[in-house]
C-alpha cells in the first residue's frame, strides 16, 4: 500500500523565483565571514569598514531590488526595498569614509543592523503563515537586531566588534543558504501544479 504524501498547505504560499534573494544574500553573508575569519591579524577598523561595505552594498541591493521582483505582497516588496536602500546607503558611506575610525563602523553597523532587522523582523512577523519565507525573515531579522544591541554595549575594540559581526554573517549566511535550499525545493510542487493545470 501507498504512503500517502501530505499535501502543502495551499495557504502559505512559496513563490517559484524568490529563493535567489536568500542564495544571493547568503552567499555575500559568508563571504564577509570568511573575510574575517581568515585575516584575523588585519582587524582594523578601515578593514572592517570595507568589508561591511561591500558586503552592505550586495546585501541590500539583492534585499531591495531582487525582493521587489519575486517577492509576493506589494508592502512586504516594499519594506525589503527600504531595507534594501539602507544597506546600500550604509554600504556606500562605509567604503567612502573607510578611514572613518572605529567609531563609524560601530555607528553604521548598529544603525544598519536595528533598521534592517526591525524590518525584517516585522515582515516576518506580519507574514508568519501567509508566506513560506516568512520563517527565515523573522529569525535573520531577529539576529540582525540582536546584533545592534550587542554592539550598543561592548567595550569599544575593533577586533572584538569585528569578529562579533563576523560570526553574524557565517550564523546568518548559513541560515539564509539552508533557507534558499527549501524555498526552492518547496516552490517546485507549485510551479508543477500551476504547469498541469495550464496543461488540462
Amino acid at each position: 500500500m501507498a504512503t500517502a504524501v501530505p499535501a502543502p498547505d495551499p495557504t502559505v504560499h512559496a513563490h517559484s523565483r524568490y529563493w535567489v534573494v536568500p542564495a544571493i544574500r547568503a552567499l555575500a553573508a559568508l563571504a564577509a565571514g570568511a573575510v574575517i575569519t581568515f585575516t584575523r591579524d588585519a582587524h582594523t577598523a578601515a578593514f572592517g569598514l570595507i568589508v561591511f561595505g561591500v558586503f552592505a552594498l550586495v546585501d541590500g541591493l539583492a534585499s531591495g531590488i531582487l525582493s521587489w521582483l519575486f517577492a509576493g505582497r506589494r508592502l512586504t516588496r516594499t519594506l525589503f526595498a527600504v531595507q534594501g536602500a539602507i544597506g546600500v546607503v550604509a554600504g556606500v558611506v562605509a567604503l567612502a569614509l573607510s578611514g572613518g575610525g572605529l567609531g563609524l563602523f560601530l555607528y553604521l553597523v548598529t544603525v544598519w543592523a536595528a533598521l534592517a532587522g526591525f524590518l525584517e523582523l516585522y515582515n516576518g512577523i506580519r507574514e508568519r503563515g501567509r508566506d513560506a519565507a516568512a520563517r527565515d525573515w523573522l529569525i535573520t531579522g531577529a539576529l540582525t537586531a540582536v546584533l545592534a544591541l550587542v554592539l550598543l554595549f561592548i567595550p569599544a575594540d575593533a577586533v572584538l566588534a569585528i569578529g562579533l559581526f563576523g560570526a553574524w554573517a557565517v550564523i546568518v549566511g548559513v541560515f539564509q543558504g539552508i533557507g534558499a535550499a527549501t524555498l526552492r525545493g518547496a516552490s517546485r510542487p507549485s510551479a508543477d501544479a500551476r504547469g498541469a493545470e495550464s496543461g488540462s
